[in-house]
């Protein structure tokens, strides 16, 4: 797939919301229906494509510096009309598109993952779930979280759900987002995730629709889901567990193999109704192996064990990193801690837009051939260059259509050293969002 059928599926994909807008305005039949300077698809296309200059600045960049270009008020204006659902509708369609190319008849590794963005607001903008206070004397700020679906593979984004940051509850998105994950025939999807995933209810749910979880948990030692079992008196081992999930008190209950594990109301599980003497039986590996001389790691899968032994657990959970990598290309070279407004619906629509543009990104990168040489290192094509090709292809001024990105992108390549480490700090770093006078110029 080329990189002008990249941009085909994306015209297609906002055109088929722009042709619908109505669908995804504040006042339907009202909103966005006039000819003005930036129509629907121009504005979904300029967010889209903005990068981390000041609004006044991407304006002019994306209109190629014409004189007719629309202000920052007129935009302001536009987008106040426009929902943060056709941005994700366009996030949607285009994922749609792009997946309809692709042929997957084995395992497929998508990793859940959730990061958290910081921005400045109003409390006539936002309401009180958003904000996050540093006491009395410190000025608070506000903040909104992201639940994310990533494929291993391709490394883009396949879903996503945004909560102000006092609803965040990862289970009840990583359990929608797996409801709606729509596989291919022959696909096996495997979702993996980390302690903050580990719970029977997304067990569940990932069973229910036929699809395998990998679970890191906390270790056999200490009190939490896997603690209750009778494990080998060996520090590694791979074994299979059964548990019967009960939601009501009845000691006439009785498991059929394994043991008993009561959910209590406050604890979410959406197959058994609390109270109901209905029972759910779930029969999973709890894989323990060693990460040095001292340490260990424990995960669950429902994997099968004559496919993926202990070794290939160990290495298929590892892959879940390029979620974390994905977050802080998406953060600091995509350009998602650059906010342009203080509104959340605004915010939202940004979220949408950079997840759009960093898919749209990586499926160029994806697509671009890079020629095997006598080198140290293989070679891959530099994202943070990448991005800024893609951003300018989509602007819609005519001599962007002469731009010969293939070639461009096999001009920016950097060596893969995937054998450096580096220390994990023990605290994360936290960076309070920027003001937009301090933005890039």
């Amino acid at each position: 797939m080329d990189y002008k059928k990249i941009k085909a599926h994306l015209s297609t994909a906002i055109k088929n919301v722009s042709s619908n807008i109505s669908q995804y305005t504040v006042n339907p039949g009202k909103d966005l229906t006039r000819t003005k300077k930036l129509p629907p698809d121009k504005l979904i296309t300029f967010m889209i494509s903005e990068g981390s200059s000041s609004t006044k600045n991407e304006l002019l960049d994306f209109f190629d510096m014409d004189v007719q270009t629309p202000t920052v008020s007129a935009f302001n204006q536009q987008r106040e009309k426009l929902k943060p659902e056709a941005l994700e509708a366009v996030f949607r369609q285009f994922n749609s598109l792009v997946n309809s190319d692709r042929d997957i008849k084995d395992y497929n590794y998508i990793a859940a993952d959730g990061s958290s963005f910081t921005f400045f607001s109003k409390a006539s903008f936002a309401s009180s779930d958003y904000y996050i206070s540093e006491g009395h004397s410190a000025k608070g700020y506000y903040s909104m979280h992201l639940n994310a679906f990533f494929d291993l593979k391709r490394h883009v984004y396949t879903d996503a759900v945004i909560q102000p940051v006092h609803q965040k509850d990862e289970y009840s998105a990583f359990c929608e987002m797996v409801d709606r994950y729509e596989a291919l025939p022959d696909e096996k999807a495997v979702f993996i995730g980390d302690r903050g995933y580990c719970s029977y209810n997304n067990m569940a749910h990932a069973i229910n629709k036929g699809h395998f979880f990998l679970f890191r948990t906390k270790d056999i030692h200490s009190k939490g889901l896997v603690g209750n079992f009778d494990f080998p008196e060996t520090d590694s081992f791979d074994i299979t567990v059964t548990v019967t999930l009960v939601r009501s008190a009845s000691k006439k209950i009785q498991p059929a193999e394994g043991y008993t594990r009561f959910i209590d109301k406050a604890t979410s599980f959406d197959f058994i109704v609390y109270g109901s003497k209905d029972t759910v039986e779930l029969s999973f590996r709890v894989v323990r192996f060693p990460l040095s001389d001292n340490t260990y790691e424990c995960v669950v899968t429902n994997l099968p064990s004559d496919g993926f032994p202990a070794e290939r657990i160990k290495s298929v959970y590892f892959l879940r990193w390029g979620i974390e990598s994905s977050f802080r290309k998406l953060k600091y070279t995509i350009g998602l801690i650059n906010f342009h407004a203080y509104k959340p619906e605004y915010i939202k629509q940004e979220i949408w837009a950079k997840l759009i543009s960093y898919n749209l990104t990586e499926t160029v990168v994806n697509n671009t051939v890079v020629s095997k040489k006598q080198r140290k290192y293989d070679y891959i094509v530099n994202f943070s260059m990448a991005a800024h090709i893609c951003g300018t292809f989509l602007r819609p001024a005519k001599k962007n259509d002469s731009i010969v990105v293939s070639s461009l992108l096999q001009k920016e390549l950097v060596p893969i050293r995937d054998e450096r480490q580096y220390k994990r700090l023990s605290t994360a770093h936290f960076r309070k969002p920027r003001y937009f006078i301090y933005r890039a110029a």
